[in-house]
Parts: structure tokens; sequence; C-alpha cells
């Protein structure tokens, strides 16, 4: 092994740094990605996450949730960063999606949050952005209320955002676990 990647790896061996960095907003996979919590009230909705999975009996799922805080782990090094989502989760058991057998359409039951909340974290990476809405005829229909249509949208070029958008607060240190506190978080 050359040294500069002994180096690396006896960096990446000592784990993440202490601090850890927070935004309301990302770019990759050619998505433009924002919080939920910053992207309410805005015109545009950026905060739809979506992720290719399987599960143990070896059929594909498409899991949905919304974008709560995007965070930046370094380790020890410039190069070596991580960029990790923490989302909302919807379930993705039949209680909580339906997909028309006919169109394809995906409904999310937006009251049925995905029972294993330990498992909030995902490489910014492995995300597809979506949008959630109500399909328009089913308004009127309280028995569908809670039922969201998905939207899966293509990847776009880099976008030109607000100058706000470019500022940075770090989070309170992680615990003696390792472990994230939750904070409010600002922008890139």
């Amino acid at each position: 092994m050359g040294g500069s990647a002994a180096i690396s790896l006896s960096l990446l061996c000592l784990g993440p740094e202490r601090k850890v960095k927070c935004y309301n907003g990302y770019f990759v996979n050619g998505y433009v990605f924002h919080t939920e919590e910053y992207g309410h009230g805005r015109k545009t909705y950026n905060s739809g996450v979506c992720i290719k999975g399987s599960t143990s009996s070896e059929f594909e799922v498409d899991y949905y949730g919304r974008l709560e805080e995007v965070i930046e782990l370094q380790y020890h090094s410039e190069q070596n960063r991580v960029f990790l989502f923490k989302c909302y989760w919807y379930d993705t058991t039949d209680r909580g999606i339906r997909v028309d057998p006919h169109y394809g359409l995906v409904e999310i039951n937006s009251k049925a949050r995905h029972r294993n909340v330990n498992d909030v974290f995902v490489f910014a990476k492995q995300c597809q952005q979506v949008y959630y809405t109500y399909t328009p005829s089913f308004r009127k229909d309280r028995s569908r209320v809670d039922w969201l249509s998905v939207l899966k949208t293509k990847p776009k070029g880099r976008n030109v955002v607000e100058e706000d958008y470019n500022e940075i607060e770090e989070c309170d240190e992680a615990d003696d676990n390792n472990s994230i506190e939750d904070e409010d978080e600002n922008s890139d």
C-alpha cells in the first residue's frame, strides 16, 4: 500500500471529527435538495427523497421520505468528507404505500411513518428527488385525504440559488457515543 493510501486509511480509522456542519440544502446527483423547514412557504418543493432498496425477501422497494437535515461529517482530512441526509421515512408496507397496477402511480400514506425510526440517515449520493401531491380527483374523497401521489423527477443541472444559501453554522459537538444531536440547520 502506498504511503498516502496508508495515511488516508489511518485517518478514516480515527472516525469522524466531533464537530459536524449542518446545511439547509445540498446539490447532489443533479438535484437541489432543501430541508423541509427551509422550503416551507417557498414556491418550489425540494425536500422529497427516494432511495432504492431491497428487502430480505429479495424484492426491490423504493423508500420515500422528507428531508429533515443535511449533515457533513469530516474525517480528519479535507478530502474525507461524507454528506448524510436525515429523513422522515414513510411506511413502505401495504398500510403505507400503494401502486396502481394499471398506471404504476405510487401513492404513500402521509400519516404512516416507517416503524424503524432509528434508521433515519442515508448517504446523500443514494438519493433521488421526488415530489408529493394530492391527486386532484381524490380531494373530495375523505377516505383518501392522507394519501399523496409520488412524482419522480429527472436530474437537472446546477441551479443558482440565493445568497443566504451560502451561510454555514456548525452543529453542537456529538456526545460521547458519537451520535449526532438534532439541531436547526442553516444554509449551505
